[in-house]
């Protein structure tokens, strides 16, 4: 009896071992499968993933090309739609571009430059990525713009460093740009009310020679509130390793730089990177001047009308004696540039009465510099009330005597080597005399202007954004009003002389930016637009992941 029980039992426990075996032999088969399935989905993740960013540098080649096709030809749409195939890291990847019909008008609504009008032309950029053992294919689409926005929208933009230092107190009102680096001090208070911007970095301070001042500058953050650039006993700015997180959360990403990914908002020209072209001479190359956009034009003391049949007509002799233009050698001192300006004066009045309005409401005025001792320039003369819309391109510094558009103002530029702004009080014949005797009378001037200065070097302050536009005559305790877009795209290259106080005294500047730009049917004739390119609507429209593959493998 005991030994049919040990016997029974032994017989169980044999069972019993086989039965573990068996699971144990399950549960190791389960195990390889899990395995393989991981390594087949490993694999596919793999595979998908090289596709993936295939498929994405496809359309890196479809903007870049764009992209360079628009600044290689001065801003001109590409003939050529980017479109190819290419083998990239163990994938081939196919694109192409698709115009999204005419170019339009719209608001732009991203970034910085939200709220901008521009003219823009928009392309579908599609791309499609593939293993190449077309186990894995994703494809990608994006929305690729290409932007015309109106130089004249922003308050102050600059191509190159900025340096805004008042002693009294600014308001900005608009849009602030520099394409370099933006030093921004205060004697008073600054108050910048919009997007400020740099495609190098923000200072607190100077950047050439002279003091800091501690007066407070403040910028407009997200929520409308005036935000102080003070942190405890300093100021906070890109020297700050803490700068972008701080600035974010300060600003709301109204003041922006290089560090948050700011670029450079640049004209597109054809054949030079050089925006002084665009008032420079023709000549026989020069496909960027505003000669060429001109229907009235100053060429060398010589006046030529524009006919109905785009006939070029000497009219010097008939303007001339209707006293529209008159030219004098040495007729005025300038005590900024040390020399006596041989001028050419053109009546606006007259202009229009007499019937030589431009019929494209743009003028052209180049004098050459036939010797270093000459200094020849553009001033314009009863220019209070103007006819109709205008704009005005000297490739010669030009000067405004008395209340410029004050009167029914109308859309207003005036581009030029330098600017120089004279009150009605201006007598030629005290020019070289000391500052004490030209005492100006308060002045108002209605236009944009795009302009150059001098740069700002270890010994010379260039005087700054407060001092772009320039003055000659005394003015302390008297307003000179200004509204208008301020541009500056290059250093002076006639009116060079250095800044000072020697030979004037600042006024009380009532500067705003003019709202009524907003509106494009309030820029000026022949508004130089800027180019940018944005890069929306990205989004992945299908991914196929082809597993049989893999399980064959």
């Amino acid at each position: 009896m005991l030994m049919v029980r040990i016997q029974s039992q032994r017989g169980m426990a044999t069972l019993i071992a086989l039965i573990m075996v068996g699971m144990l032999a399950l549960l190791g088969i389960a195990a390889l499968s899990t395995s393989d399935d991981e390594v087949m989905v490993a694999g596919n993740q793999l595979h998908e993933t090289q596709a993936f960013y295939a498929a994405e540098s496809g359309l890196d080649v479809a903007a870049a090309s764009i992209q360079h096709q628009y600044e290689e030809s001065g801003g001109k749409p590409p003939e050529t739609m980017p479109e190819g195939e290419e083998a990239i890291n163990g994938c081939t990847v196919e694109y192409t571009t698709t115009p999204d019909g005419a170019a339009k008008a719209e608001v732009l609504s991203t970034g910085t430059l939200s709220g901008l009008h521009a003219l823009v032309q928009s392309y579908t950029l599609q791309s499609t990525g593939a293993s190449d053992d077309n186990s894995s294919q994703v494809a990608l689409q994006q929305q690729f713009k290409a932007a015309l926005v109106p130089i004249f929208q922003f308050a102050v933009f600059y191509d190159q460093d900025l340096e805004i230092a008042p002693g009294p107190e600014m308001n900005l009102l608009g849009r602030v740009h520099s394409n370099a680096d933006l030093y921004i001090q205060a004697g008073n208070r600054l108050r910048m009310d919009s997007y400020t911007t740099a495609a190098g970095h923000v200072y607190h301070g100077r950047k050439g020679p002279g003091s800091v001042d501690a007066g407070d500058v403040l910028v407009k953050n997200g929520a409308g509130d005036y935000v102080s650039m003070k942190e405890g006993s300093g100021w906070l700015d890109a020297h700050d390793s803490h700068w972008y997180d701080s600035s974010i959360a300060r600003w709301n990403g109204r003041l922006q730089d290089a560090s948050h990914g700011q670029k450079p908002i640049e004209l597109p020209l054809e054949g030079t990177d050089d925006p002084h072209s665009i008032i420079e001479p023709a000549g026989g190359s020069n496909t960027n001047s505003y000669e060429h956009k001109a229907s009235l034009k100053f060429i060398n003391n010589q006046a030529f009308q524009l006919d109905n049949g785009g006939n070029w007509v000497d009219v010097t002799a008939d303007m001339t004696a209707k006293g529209i233009i008159t030219y004098s050698a040495d007729k005025f001192y300038d005590g900024r540039e040390a020399k006596n300006v041989d001028v050419t004066d053109l009546d606006m009045d007259k202009l229009y009465d007499e019937g030589y309005a431009p019929r494209n409401g743009i003028i052209y005025f180049s004098d050459d510099i036939a010797g270093s001792s000459e200094y020849p320039a553009l001033r314009l003369k009863n220019g209070s009330e103007l006819g109709d819309e205008l704009t005005i391109a000297s490739a010669n510094p030009v000067y405004t005597v008395g209340n410029y558009n004050s009167t029914n103002k109308k859309p207003a530029s005036i581009m030029t080597d330098a600017l120089t702004f004279l009150s009605s009080a201006w007598d030629d014949a005290k020019g070289a005399l000391a500052k004490s005797n030209r005492v100006a009378n308060a002045t108002t001037v209605n236009c944009s202007y795009l302009t150059g200065n001098k740069t700002t070097t270890s010994t010379v302050y260039s005087g700054g954004f407060e001092n772009l536009p320039r003055f000659l005559e005394t003015w302390t305790g008297k307003v000179m009003t200004w509204r208008g877009s301020a541009v500056c795209l290059w250093p002076a290259e006639q009116a060079t002389g250095n800044w000072g106080g020697t030979y004037y005294d600042p006024p009380t500047r009532s500067w705003w930016y003019d709202m009524d730009l907003d509106d494009p049917a309030n820029l000026p004739p022949g508004t130089p637009m800027a180019q940018v390119f944005q890069r929306l609507g990205w989004q992945q429209t299908h991914a196929i992941i082809d597993a049989q593959k893999f399980q064959e493998e």
